[in-house]
């Protein structure tokens, strides 16, 4: 058993058999094979074999011969290593003796090799994991052949493991069978948290270097909870955690009682507790936990689930079935929030040194006016259908702001000249991102009809840290008195100009920071669909003079660490059977 220590992004505990996902892309299942179909599968494995020898050889001829022995030198190496007779008959071993599939028994012995190298000091010699990587994959691609089972076909449940995964890689995955995701890379707020907490499965990112520790199909328990990997967990701790998961199930099944009562503090101040969603489907996580409206609409999976750009009609459809669904209760849409470097069928931009300081969001959408229209076009159809916002994201200048809203001023003269239907008093509003949104928050409200803090970037950006390196992702702290400030500012301005603000960000459904921003004044939460009920029923439990009196002591306190102990602490007085 190994016990890997991560971020936790997205919560719960799943118990499962691994996917690694590798650069290829596909999985090695854990195939226990026949007795009699032993020594077919040692044959397949020696054709396996041969093939990958003759593939390794061909290279090493053809690199010879174009660039020298010295290079020629190294695919020689690797048909050393692949004609090895102790690795071959460890593989025949694992076949005969256990019953291995070919596939697994290369996976598993393979990833052993690679720990060897691994651990040996000579940093040479530790770079030779490498090769044992590359002669792995040979073999399982001989072995598979068509055969292999692409991670967006999956046909049974898994949980991802992964070095990384790319935007449209997650936006495809089957939430039919995917429980659960863990990475290597990442942090929090990262596209593969967001579409974790969408598809309600545990998540845990930035682990660190682990996929060699693992083979495709063996047991791994991810703790979205704790931010915990467990590779090939003993039988006591899976006792331990399946008693956790029954008990997680049953406070769930609790809280969904309270579905149909009014998000409402202890002496009725109204709470407005709306969902954020990543994708269509998820309008029912939204209305099954009793949301008051979609906070959040995030629109980048139309974009990222395929390589051509989604035209009107995918765009509108995507809408509708949410609008339609929500039956008169606000949704909010977000236009494009995604970077240049993100989207497949755009041009990579040519010097993007940092895509988070880069051409992305509202810039983005304003470099490419057509691809803007199109969207705002959509919105402004369904508009006619029901309570319908439209937000700007990452906006920093008033600037922005107005050319923005003339796009979307000349695309509604564009809807009146062809007579089609919209609403024209539309809300318009803007995400609160960047620290210059603050500082120029009363200008903005002459401009908007409402705001939405995102938390994700503005803590990012106030605080200089990239939350997706793991290097860094420590300093990456909701708690930090600048945040607070920001936040207090921001929300203040809001509150006695009398324009509607929301918070959006991951910090909004954490109950840790429930007494602060209520304190604060915030009286709209904008959550992931299955925080509502834990949120709904801490919310009942306070009141508003104590949760002012919390957040005036949290603005004094100049040490996050500090923060955050003393919010949990004020929080568990009022709510003893709060977990964080």
């Amino acid at each position: 058993m190994q016990k890997l220590q991560g971020i936790a992004v997205s919560p719960g505990v799943a118990i499962g058999e691994a996917l690694v996902m590798d650069n290829e892309g596909f999985r090695i299942p854990q195939r226990f094979v026949a007795r009699d179909a032993v020594e077919n599968e040692i044959e397949r494995l020696d054709k396996a074999i041969a093939a990958a020898a003759a593939e390794i050889a061909r290279n090493r001829d053809v690199v010879t011969k174009e660039l020298g022995e010295k290079y020629g030198a190294i695919f020689e190496a690797h048909l050393q290593m692949l004609q090895d007779q102790r690795l071959r008959a460890d593989l025949e071993e694992l076949i005969r003796d256990r019953h291995y599939s070919p596939e697994y028994a290369v996976s598993r012995k393979m990833r052993q090799y690679v720990q060897v190298f691994q651990r040996l000091e000579s940093s040479y010699l530790a770079e030779r994991a490498n090769d044992i990587v590359d002669i792995e994959k040979r073999l399982l691609r001989h072995l598979l052949g068509h055969r292999r089972e692409n991670i967006s076909q999956l046909t049974s449940p898994v949980l991802v493991l992964a070095h990384n995964l790319t935007p449209s890689e997650t936006a495809n995955l089957d939430r039919r069978f995917v429980q659960g995701f863990a990475t290597e890379l990442g942090g929090p707020g990262s596209h593969t948290a967001i579409v974790a907490e969408a598809l309600e499965i545990p998540a845990v990112v930035g682990a660190g270097p682990f996929l060699a520790e693992v083979s495709g199909g063996d047991t791994v328990i991810i703790d979205g909870d704790r931010g915990i990997i467990i590779l090939q967990p003993d039988e006591e701790t899976l006792a331990r955690y399946r008693h956790e998961s029954r008990e997680l199930q049953a406070q769930a099944a609790r809280l969904q009682s309270l579905r149909d009562l009014p998000a409402e503090t202890a002496d009725g101040a109204r709470i407005s507790l709306l969902g954020n969603i990543e994708f269509p489907y998820e309008v029912e996580h939204c209305i099954d936990r009793g949301a008051d409206g979609v906070g959040l609409y995030r629109t980048e999976f139309l974009y990222l689930g395929s390589d051509s750009e989604p035209n009107e009609e995918h765009h509108y459809q995507a809408y509708r079935q949410v609008v339609e669904a929500m039956n008169g209760k606000p949704v909010t849409i977000r236009t494009l929030d995604l970077g240049a470097d993100k989207i497949p069928h755009l041009p990579k931009p040519e010097d993007e040194k940092n895509p988070f300081l880069g051409l992305r969001s509202i810039r983005l959408t304003l470099r490419n006016l057509p691809l803007f229209r199109t969207q705002l076009r959509a919105i402004l159809r369904v508009s006619a259908l029901g309570n319908v916002q439209v937000m700007f994201p990452l906006v920093s200048t008033l600037m922005e702001l107005r050319q923005a809203k003339m796009v979307l001023a000349d695309v509604m003269e564009d809807l009146d000249e062809n007579d089609i239907d919209y609403n024209r008093s539309l809300p318009v509003g803007m995400m609160v991102e960047v620290p210059a949104a603050v500082m120029m928050i009363d200008h903005f409200l002459e401009e908007v009809d409402f705001l939405s803090i995102g938390t994700n970037d503005l803590i990012q950006y106030t605080l200089a840290v990239d939350r997706s390196n793991r290097d860094v992702v420590g300093l990456y702290n909701p708690s930090d008195p600048a945040v607070l400030k920001l936040l207090s500012i921001a929300i203040g301005a809001s509150v006695r100009k009398g324009i509607p603000i929301s918070l959006c960000g991951q910090m909004s459904g954490s109950i840790t920071y429930m007494m602060l921003l209520l304190g604060l004044g915030l009286r709209s939460f904008s959550v992931t669909p299955s925080a509502i009920p834990e949120l709904k029923n801490v919310c009942r439990r306070l009141t508003i003079p104590d949760c002012e009196m919390v957040a005036q002591k949290a603005m004094t306190m100049e040490n996050a660490r500090d923060i955050t102990a003393y919010l949990r602490g004020e929080l568990k007085k009022r709510v003893p059977d709060a977990s964080f």
